[in-house]
This record gives C-alpha cells, structure tokens and sequence, in this order.
C-alpha cells in the first residue's frame, strides 16, 4: 500500500539495507523509485543493478538518483518537492559500531540529525509515510551509534505527535 502506483524514495539507498530495499521496492510496482545516496559508487551500482532487473523482468519502473548527504536539508525537501515523494524508506545511517564510537559528531549528525532532516522535509513535501529502517542497537543503547539511532527515532515520536499529515514509523 506504501508503494504500488506510488513515487518512492530510499535514502542510503547504496547502502546493504538501502538496496536490499530497492531490490523489494522495484518489485512493488512503484509509480517512481527515487534512489539517494552520498557513495557515488554505491549508488551507481545500486542504480545498474536495477535497470538490469527492471529490462529482465519487463518491469516498468521509471529510476532516478540523487547523489548527496541526507545532512543536506535543502536537497532533501527539493528531491521530495520535484518528484512529489508518497513514501520514505529512511536507510541512510552509520551503522558500523567501531566506525561511530571514533567519529561521534558525524555519527550524531548523519543519523540523528539527518533523520530530522529528512522527516522535516518529508512534512514539509506532504510525504505520506516516512519509515524510519531503525536497529536493535537502539533499544538498550550501550554506544554512540546505537544512541544515535535511538535518538532519531525520538525525533519520529516527537514529530508524529505533531501532526497527522504524515506517518511516521520504525
């Protein structure tokens, strides 16, 4: 219901969750599957990858990239604007323990401030479903980047109780 007819995007989308994501969501029938991520080659593989499988399976699925930062309020509410998004799968995240304990301000700014980010923007657009692609780290946080997931989904919470124009969820 979140996807067929509708124009989808994943963020982190060269990311192993985000395009494991794809790989489901091109599948869904999707009006448009919009596909960002700030790893240039992860993105670009992401993106071959799915224009073989759409040629293969005589799919009919429009793809389009965006390459940058979900940190970049701007980019994400004009990628949101331009291609009237329905729905939001939220995978852009450190997700590497060891790398976030030693990098602590980026951890907390790419996955806690860029989910506020993208579900400002998300509201801001008319979004209707924003999902949140969380971890169990989050649940009894015992490092930064558990906590810094943990947080974001705080950020849902707060803003789902906001509004009712767009839903949030993990």
């Amino acid at each position: 219901a979140c996807v067929r007819g509708l124009a989808v995007l994943v963020t982190g989308a060269g990311g192993s969750i985000g395009s494991e994501l794809g790989r489901h969501l091109i599948r869904g029938a999707p009006r448009l599957l919009v596909l960002l991520d700030q790893n240039e080659y992860g993105l670009y593989e992401i993106h071959r990858e799915l224009r073989q499988m759409i040629e293969y399976e005589s799919l009919e699925v429009p793809t389009l990239t965006v390459l940058g930062s979900v940190t970049d309020a701007a980019l994400l509410r004009r990628t949101m604007q331009s291609y009237q998004i329905d729905t939001v799968y939220h995978a852009a995240a450190y997700k590497h323990v060891s790398l976030v304990e030693q990098n602590v301000i980026s951890g907390i700014k790419n996955n806690t401030f860029g989910t506020l980010y993208a579900a400002e923007a998300a509201l801001e657009a008319g979004v209707a479903n924003f999902i949140l692609i969380s971890t169990d780290k989050a649940v009894r946080t015992t490092n930064v980047m558990g906590a810094s997931k943990r947080l974001a989904e705080l950020v849902l919470q707060a803003l789902q109780a906001q509004t009712t124009a767009t839903r949030f969820s993990m």
